[in-house]
């Protein structure tokens, strides 16, 4: 059987709206690689790896894919015994509105890519036709 639309609806509407703070045990961390059986390697903004758990109220009902945002509680798992180090207890769903908040990390700030522009450009070009190879 499946949810309820309005859990659903409820844990999408969690997603958007960030909280005003985190609590010192939370951080944000950026999806690197999902391992099975709703655990995820998350990459934290020092940089370190980490495997973490998706809570049963996100399962099934919000898709996670590499490279997206989610919020992290390092203290959550902190007494069982395992590699478990943390579990993601919130997803970055407007990641725009989440940026704008103090406590998001530098170290996940957009990156631009800067187009070089050279002079000399002359815009697209064709390739050589045959003709020309042979001279």
């Amino acid at each position: 059987m499946p949810k309820p639309k309005r859990n659903i609806n409820a844990v999408a509407e969690d997603t958007l709206t960030p909280p005003a703070s985190l609590p010192e045990t939370q951080t944000i961390a950026r999806l690197k690689q999902a391992a099975g059986k709703n655990l995820y390697h998350l990459e934290l903004p020092d940089g370190e790896t980490i495997l973490a758990e998706l809570p049963s109220k996100f399962r099934s009902t919000i898709w996670l894919k590499r490279g997206s945002y989610v919020v992290v509680d390092a203290a959550a798992l902190a007494d069982r015994d395992n590699k478990l180090k943390g579990e993601i207890v919130n997803i970055v769903g407007d990641e725009k509105a989440w940026r704008k908040m103090p406590y998001w990390p530098a170290e996940f700030t957009a990156n631009k890519s800067v187009y070089e522009e050279d002079s000399e450009d002359e815009g697209p070009q064709m390739p050589p036709s045959d003709s020309e190879e042979e001279d």
